[in-house]
């Protein structure tokens, strides 16, 4: 018995070592995901558990086999002595006669008998062979067998040949995309909750990256924007303009060799582009009218944008070359813009208001008929793209408090959501889809990409760039080495917007209150971490809109006996001195001299407030004209019942003229709108569409704390504090 334990115990000892060799090999052989790493760890335990069990169940079997053979030959020779008793006793009886004379010939007869058999029987007997010897034969055997099977699993879940599947980058998240946690597909698109985790080297690279090329999209910082490009797989990107006017709206050429864009750094908004090989620019359009968004035809020989003339939103053309003279392509009283040529050019696809709704029509160039293609009211769709075969439009559109991808198959009309995500456009094979998301900390944006038409429809993320990037578009070319080594361009702005000087208050509390020069308001007074923001935000608005918008407010600082309205918080954000109010009665006038557009943001709503340039600069050098229907607030008391619940309706028509985005400008200088009250519809006091703070990740009560003592704040403090 111990003989055979010890050569068990040998024998498993070297399958282990062997097995432990295998997996340390397999586990640090560059596996290149947790994933893997994890799942050998697993196989190899459920391996090492069957190898154990194997050996202990052959080991039982052997001892009771052992028993049972000990047993069943202790009663063979149990029965064969008593059977040679038996013939013994039957021998001696028949040899003697009656009158006791031997018989010569029996005797004779018997002893050569007697002697052969003496002789033969050795012969004829089975020795048995040790029965330790053929356990440990089997056992060395099963316990063999086993290891095969456990390395054999080893191997095949090891394998890195077993199929390239892209995991979700995540984000998201969001993953959605996104992109904080991992996205997932599901009904309403991938999740882009959380921030995506940039590509191991050791990992494959994801189907959708493998195409290459260059993405192009816009980036705002430090009050201008301006065009960057980004390697799809390099995770690199660089600047390629940065005059201190905006640059914005990037379309590549169908070869991918130009980009277009709008710029105002003549004057007034211009199409401009841009050669990738050469890194040259040269201006498309020269009047003094508004233009945006161009996109190109397939010849690469026209581009399409949308221009403001005669108070109207339409869709033009020009010649790449300037040959001839800019042709119209639509032409109705409502505005149409964001245009998309089809890769036959047959065919514009653009947005427009003109059936009450903001949806997509294609125009037919050579029936001259329009078709809504989306006919939603539900939703506000943009920014179409045409897929490189023409089957598929992608758009984006804020569905349920989310911006989504679609995609609207034009064979069969019915709309798919695709991510999490805004302004979409196809990779030039048409296999993927590249688009913007904001990660949901509201800290960074991340251009992500997914695949179309197949059963992969993981996103991945190209790369995280600044908050509010936007526009990505996609050339196959890549970017010149020339061009990649340089670094791209710096920033325009060389000076900061605005710089907080800030003195310690001696009284107690860390700061102190500070006055706003020339400003109109019943205290007009801030907190002296955020005054100087003001100050300069007060002087760009004047510089964009021509209109010193701010040297008027409703409000600014409150005092701690200021009651709030019914319905407002007790908490009120004037009171930090974080907080401004604009007059509320701009949105009256003909025309008003704000308009504000509702915009839902997960369950919050908030107001975007637009700012009408002074009526000398309505021409085109400030501001740009509107492409949204307004709030009307005034319509909850003309009698509209439903307009009275819902606190108002859309304008019927989007106003004339040219406006700036005064919540966008506000943002550059870090003051945010604060989202309306859960009863604005009936309370007036809680819209706060004329509201606008700078908490900078401050809560209330710390706020407060900057400028009061907790003395003075008694009555504001939680119990026990």
């Amino acid at each position: 018995m111990l003989l055979r334990l010890y050569r068990l115990t040998d024998k498993l000892g070297v399958t282990i070592l062997k097995v432990g060799a295998l997996v340390g090999d397999s586990l640090f052989g560059g596996v290149g995901t947790l994933w893997q790493t994890l799942r050998q760890v697993v196989v190899g335990i459920i391996g090492f558990v069957m190898l154990i069990v194997g050996v202990l169940i052959g080991l039982m079997l052997g001892i009771l086999r052992g028993l049972w053979r000990g047993i069943r030959g202790f009663f063979k020779l149990v029965w064969r002595a008593i059977g040679g008793a038996w013939r013994l006793a039957q021998g001696r009886t028949s040899a003697v006669s009656p009158a006791g004379n031997l018989p010569r010939t029996r005797v004779a007869t018997g002893g050569v008998l007697a002697r052969n058999t003496a002789r033969v029987e050795p012969d004829n007997v089975k020795v048995a062979e040790d029965p330790l010897r053929v356990q440990n034969r089997r056992l060395s055997a099963l316990v063999i067998l086993l290891g095969a099977l456990v390395v054999g699993a080893l191997l095949w879940a090891t394998d890195p040949s077993r199929g390239e599947q892209t995991t979700i980058v995540g984000g998201g998240t969001g993953s959605l995309l996104l992109p904080n946690a991992t996205p997932e597909p599901t009904s309403e698109g991938v999740s882009l909750a959380g921030i995506a985790t940039p590509i191991s080297v050791a990992s494959p690279i994801p189907q959708a990256l493998r195409e290459g090329g260059t993405v192009a999209y816009t980036v705002r910082e430090a009050g201008q924007s301006d065009l960057w490009l980004v390697g799809v797989g390099s995770r690199t990107p660089i600047r390629i303009t940065n005059d201190t006017s905006d640059e914005r709206d990037p379309a590549w050429s169908w070869d991918g060799a130009r980009l277009a864009y709008t710029s105002r750094k003549t004057g007034n908004w211009a199409i401009f582009v841009y050669d990738l090989p050469t890194q040259a620019t040269a201006q498309i359009t020269f009047d003094l009218s508004f233009k945006g968004n161009p996109r190109w035809s397939p010849d690469n020989l026209f581009i399409a944008y949308e221009s403001y003339q005669g108070n109207n939103l339409d869709v033009y053309a020009v010649p790449i070359d300037g040959s001839e003279q800019a042709i119209r392509i639509t032409d109705h009283p409502a505005p149409d813009f964001s245009p998309t040529w089809s890769p036959d050019g047959r065919k514009v696809a653009f947005v427009s208001w003109r059936d009450g709704n903001q949806d997509i029509y294609v125009f037919d160039l050579d029936t001259l008929e329009t078709a809504n293609i989306t006919q939603t009211a539900q939703r506000n769709e943009d920014h179409p793209a045409w897929s490189p075969d023409g089957r598929y439009i992608a758009y984006s559109a804020v569905d349920q408090g989310s911006e989504k991808i679609f995609v609207q198959d034009l064979t069969e009309g019915t709309p798919t959501v695709v991510s999490f995500g805004r302004t979409p456009s196809w990779s030039p094979t048409g296999a993927s889809i590249t688009f913007a998301v904001d990660s949901s900390e509201g800290d960074q944006t991340y251009l992500y990409v997914v695949p179309f038409g197949g059963t992969d429809t993981v996103a991945t993320e190209i790369t995280a760039v600044s908050y509010g990037a936007t526009d990505p578009t996609w050339s196959p070319l890549t970017i010149p080495p020339s061009l990649l080594n340089s670094g791209g361009v710096p920033l325009g702005v060389t000076t900061p917007l605005f710089t907080e000087q800030f003195d310690e208050n001696p009284t107690g509390a860390s700061y102190g209150l500070r006055s706003l020069p020339g400003v109109n308001a019943p205290r007009a007074v801030l907190n002296d971490l955020v005054n100087d923001s003001f100050n300069a935000l007060r002087a760009s608005v004047l510089a964009v809109s021509g209109i010193d918008y701010l040297a008027t407010l409703d409000d600014a600082w409150w005092d701690l006996e200021r009651r709030p309205s019914p319905g407002e918080d007790r908490r009120s954000w004037h009171m930090t001195g974080r907080a401004f109010a604009v007059p509320r009665a701009s949105i009256l006038g003909f025309p008003p001299l704000i308009e504000v557009v509702k915009e839902t943001v997960g369950v919050s709503t908030y107001w975007r407030v637009y700012l009408r340039v002074n009526e000398e600069s309505q021409v085109g050098q400030l501001g740009e004209p509107l492409r949204v229907k307004p709030w009307d607030f005034l319509a909850a008391t003309s009698g509209d019942v439903e307009a009275f619940n819902n606190g108002g309706r859309l304008r019927d028509d989007i106003p004339e003229g040219y406006y700036i985005d005064l919540t966008q400008v506000a943002e550059d200088y870090g003051w945010t709108r604060l989202a309306s009250g859960t009863d604005w519809q009936a309370n007036v006091a809680t819209r706060n569409y004329w509201l606008f703070i700078k908490p900078e990740g401050l809560d209330w009560l710390t706020a407060m704390r900057q400028i009061y003592t907790d003395g003075e704040l008694v009555n504001f403090l939680p119990s026990g504090s």
